[in-house]
């Protein structure tokens, strides 16, 4: 397994011990030695599989998480269901008690032991694997690896018998060259549909083009900023709202993410890129009533991306059903150069280049006015106690502009989207299953994938999510990642908050009523102590703009002068 690992370049296996692995750890510390994989050692499976999912995103290659037997997966499954949602490639090695049972010590080895084990992940996992023999291994290796990283991409669970782990090698195991196991190239579009697709953009009267998971591979700004300004087309980014990956420049013109109602019921063609929530595209929802209204019954729809391909019963992340005029399952970001090329085509005779020169006049004009209500949003809440999440994101801003900076985890509530100088090459989107615990453990996995490159690594952390792995920060100090959390604490699970308001607005129940069962705050956790005991530099709790500046600044002296990692907490408005 140490060789295996090797061969296919693991640097880093997150790890939270456990028996029925005591073989596969002790080949790793012992056989591997100084060679390596670095092992990160955290206190909660959960944390080890979100910490990779972090490092596969800003890596842009898996790393491992071992998890003990039954327990410890079910510990890791929100994790790794996180990680399927937001097609991540992570290797998740675990372990089960001896299946031989003349092999098992009484209780423990026959309670942690299951037929057979991935049954409790095989949902939402691209594949589950146990092989029987040593000499069986390298096949199932090698055929999860490629599994995990063929798009479109998702976590594999190998398990290993830990009697197998334990056998003594009677004759040393033949490895394949790995470079032979390579996953396949992704779909590319049908060179006709590209066409077809690049006709009916330039023939619309108001393209708009929508993308949410787009940003998943890098170098995709570029030409989708260059097919929305050959078009005139307004750019809505649906990944702040959906836990996707960014793919929008927050200066661009052209981006109306700000505006997507407004946008979206103009549009006559909808050219959507690696969207899977059409309905949240194309919709808006009645909180009370649960009631969806689409926006634009008219509008046409181009929708390209691999979805199809990872659809799955158990878990519907497939979304509601809309009808598209033209799908085409392909990898989006292979698809946009052929169509900003096809449409280049298409518009060099065209006669509608003044229509368009004006309507793009015309958004970023609107463009403009968007942005300059958000800043005099911060202007006017300047003097709020506790402090508001846009003036807490304008005061991250200010300290952190100059640096090289990595948006982790986190959007300050989407202020900083709409604050700060967004690119998003420089953010990593969200946990895509929506599963609390996944914000400081993912920062962690970031701040390790880029440990010693000088970049600056930011997390604007929540504070119910960071309740569910406080003991994350055990990992951060142990391991000295540099990394600087922001605590947007509002001392609340707010978004149950605006639902149980919609309930009792609609049944005619107290609102005030809304905070009983919701609340964090009797008593307030202290999460600068909490921090401080773990060896963590903290300060908090702040409640005023005019403390958060001096305390982020000396954080930021910590992490960047001492490599360690910093945390401070800003009480935030409900």
């Amino acid at each position: 397994m140490v060789e295996l690992l090797h061969a296919v370049g693991i640097e880093h296996v997150a790890i939270n011990p456990g028996a029925t692995f005591r073989g596969l750890h002790d080949s790793l510390v012992n056989y591997a030695g100084t060679r390596g994989p670095e092992l990160v050692l955290t206190t909660h499976e959960e944390i080890a599989v979100a910490l990779a999912h972090g490092y596969a995103k800003a890596k842009g290659t898996p790393m491992a998480a071992v998890v003990h037997d039954i327990v410890g997966l079910q510990h890791a499954s929100m994790a790794i269901f996180n990680a399927f949602c937001d097609h991540v490639p992570i290797l998740v090695l675990g372990a089960t008690g001896p299946m031989d049972t003349t092999r098992r010590r009484p209780w423990i080895d026959w309670i942690h032991t299951a037929l057979v084990q991935g049954t409790q992940v095989r949902d939402y996992v691209k594949l589950d694997d146990q092989p029987a023999s040593v000499g069986a291994i390298p096949e199932a290796f090698l055929r999860a690896w490629r599994l995990a990283r063929t798009e479109p991409q998702g976590p594999v669970y190998l398990c290993l018998d830990a009697a197998l782990q334990e056998e003594a090698l009677e004759r040393p195991v033949p490895l394949p060259d790995v470079a032979r196991f390579q996953p396949a190239t992704p779909p590319h579009a049908d060179p006709r549909a590209i066409d077809d697709a690049a006709r009916r953009l330039a023939e619309a009267r108001y393209p708009v083009i929508v993308v949410e998971n787009l940003g998943r591979r890098p170098g995709v700004a570029a030409p989708l900023c260059r097919l929305a300004e050959l078009l005139a087309a307004p750019l809505v980014d649906l990944a702040v709202e959906y836990q996707g990956r960014p793919s929008v420049p927050g200066n661009h013109p052209l981006d109306m993410s700000g505006a997507r109602d407004e946008v979206v019921r103009e549009a006559d063609l909808i050219l959507a890129l690696d969207v899977s929530n059409f309905l949240g595209a194309l919709g808006t929802t009645d909180r009370s009533t649960r009631e969806v209204r689409l926006l634009n019954e008219r509008t046409r729809v181009i929708s390209i991306s691999l979805e199809d391909y990872a659809a799955r019963s158990w878990a519907q992340t497939f979304q509601s059903l809309i009808p598209v005029d033209l799908p085409i399952a392909a990898d989006a970001a292979l698809a946009l150069p052929a169509l900003v090329l096809a449409v280049e085509d298409r518009l060099r005779h065209d006669r509608g280049a003044a229509e368009r020169r004006a309507r793009a006049e015309c958004i970023a004009a609107r463009h403009g006015a968007i942005s300059a209500e958000w800043q005099a949003a911060v202007r006017l809440e300047r003097s709020s106690k506790p402090v508001t999440p846009a003036v807490l994101a304008a005061e991250v801003w200010q300290v952190i502009k100059d640096e090289d900076w990595i948006l982790a985890n986190g959007t300050g509530k989407g202020w900083a989207r709409r604050l700060w100088d967004w690119q998003p090459e420089r953010a990593c989107g969200g946990s895509g299953g929506a599963g609390l615990g996944y914000g400081l453990p993912a920062a962690l996995g970031v701040t390790l994938a880029h440990r010693g490159s000088g970049k600056l690594c930011v997390n604007l952390q929540a504070d119910g999510d960071l309740l569910y792995v406080v003991s994350g920060l055990y990992t951060a100090a142990h391991h000295r990642l540099p990394l600087l959390t922001v605590m947007f604490n509002n001392r609340t699970y707010g978004n149950d908050e605006e639902h149980q308001e919609a309930v009792a607005k609609t049944r005619g129940r107290p609102v005030e009523n809304k905070v009983v069962g919701i609340r964090i705050d009797d008593p307030a956790p202290d999460f600068a102590r909490i921090a401080q005991g773990f060896g963590v530099h903290a300060e908090g709790p702040l409640d005023s703009a005019e403390a958060v500046g001096p305390a982020l600044r000396r954080a930021l002296r910590v992490v960047k002068d001492e490599g360690r990692p910093a945390l401070v907490d800003v009480i935030t408005r409900p």
